[in-house]
């Protein structure tokens, strides 16, 4: 296991407090892995095993588990004269296991940590039931600094620059960088976590009945990745292919995508006006690899995958993300941070003069004093102009400046 650092130091420094730690995000990411290395370190610190309590709720031996029984299993494990750290993976399959959670932890001494793919990890239940007693942790695919982590264990990886394509192709679930596998193999591996997704936590678990219409707005999203678009324009391509879909319903499927944690909405902000935009917003993907699984590999798409490496990097770093729109065009992304701000442009490459001057003027027309960034992947990279810095994607993703 490749120890990713980050997120053990983040959690961790919640370990013997009375906060719930949750961590989510999409299936395969790394959730349970991340358990195991936290429970790692607490026996490092001395904990012994039996103190050490961990259930993986996806077993079918939990099925149809009601959090009464929950709370009744957990209790037979619990020591009755040391504090019991409790490990719940995918505990959301357990109907109402907030309750059981809450009174676990109101009524004896143990440290809990939870994981789950989806999002009733986040509903109102959890804030009723656990409001100010919980922390909530984002867990992403590898990120490109980690990916060089784990390809280092079989490949050579000396230049960061050439590597990037392939971070693109690949992706950044860690089960498909464990050894070096062929594009073809890591797809049907992505595939598999794709499908068993859109299967368990939209289809079952909403009775999703025309699963074909719930691909085909896949499909569309996996298409725009970094365009606008509305629900309409969705319902206009769908009908396009002789088939009909009302707005709600695409609104109804891009909201269940993103509960899946397979997409991320991205909110437009108008940066004259000051005020976020409700219309035309963008999504981006958990990886890059779900569209390439999904739809194939082109090289066409790989402008709107940078942006999409960019995008998840900033959550990752604890951003807050939206589009610029400015009076003569669109920022890429505005990324905000308590009191830091950043402004970024991402281009693939820049071809002509004409093209160089309009990223630059648009990012000149904000007139305030933050960073501002144009990141691209070809050889005339690097330095400053009147103010804002040009880098190559590789070295913004692997920075430690912000």
């Amino acid at each position: 296991m490749i120890f990713r650092e980050n997120y053990i130091n983040k959690i961790m420094a919640f370990t013997d407090t009375p906060f719930v730690k949750i961590l989510t995000g999409v299936r395969r990411c790394g959730k349970s892995t991340i358990m195991q290395m936290i429970m790692d370190e607490l026996r490092k610190k001395g904990i012994n095993d039996e103190r050490i309590v961990n259930f993986r709720f996806e077993s079918m031996e939990y099925d149809d588990m009601t959090a009464k029984q929950l709370y009744e299993l957990i209790k037979t494990r619990i020591s009755d004269k040391e504090r019991t750290y409790l490990f719940l993976d995918e505990v959301q399959e357990v109907p109402s296991w907030e309750k059981a959670v809450n009174s676990i932890n109101t009524d004896f001494n143990v440290d809990i940590y939870v994981t789950g793919s989806n999002s009733r990890m986040m509903s109102s239940e959890i804030s009723t039931y656990l409001t100010g007693r919980y922390v909530s942790f984002r867990i992403f695919t590898l990120s490109f600094e980690e990916y060089l982590t784990f390809k280092k264990q079989y490949s050579k990886t000396d230049d960061p620059h050439k590597e990037l394509i392939n971070y693109i192709k690949y992706g950044g679930f860690p089960a498909i960088h464990l050894q070096e596998y062929p594009l073809d193999n890591a797809y049907t591996i992505v595939r598999d976590i794709y499908n068993s997704t859109i299967f368990s936590d939209i289809v079952k678990r909403n009775q999703v009945r025309k699963v074909d219409q719930l691909e085909r707005v896949v499909k569309f999203v996996f298409d725009n990745v970094g365009k606008t678009f509305s629900a309409k324009s969705v319902s206009d391509y769908i009908k396009s292919e002789h088939r009909t879909i009302d707005n709600e319903t695409v609104y109804n499927y891009l909201e269940k995508l993103e509960s899946a944690y397979i997409l991320h909405r991205c909110s437009r902000y108008d940066v004259q006006g000051k005020e976020l935009l409700k219309t035309q917003e963008k999504f981006y993907l958990a990886d890059s690899s779900f569209k390439y699984s999904v739809l194939g590999y082109n090289d066409q798409s790989v402008a709107a995958m940078l942006e999409n490496v960019v995008y998840l990097e900033l959550l990752r770093r604890g951003y807050e993300v939206c589009i610029g729109k400015t009076p003569n065009g669109e920022i890429d992304f505005i990324a905000t941070r308590q009191n830091e701000k950043m402004y970024i442009q991402v281009t693939k490459e820049i071809k002509s003069e004409l093209t160089e001057k309009r990223e630059y003027d648009r990012l000149l027309e904000i007139n305030d004093n933050y960073p501002k960034y144009l990141l691209r992947t070809d050889d005339f990279t690097g330095g400053n102009y009147q103010g804002i810095r040009t880098m190559h994607i590789a070295d913004f993703l692997l920075s430690k400046e912000y």
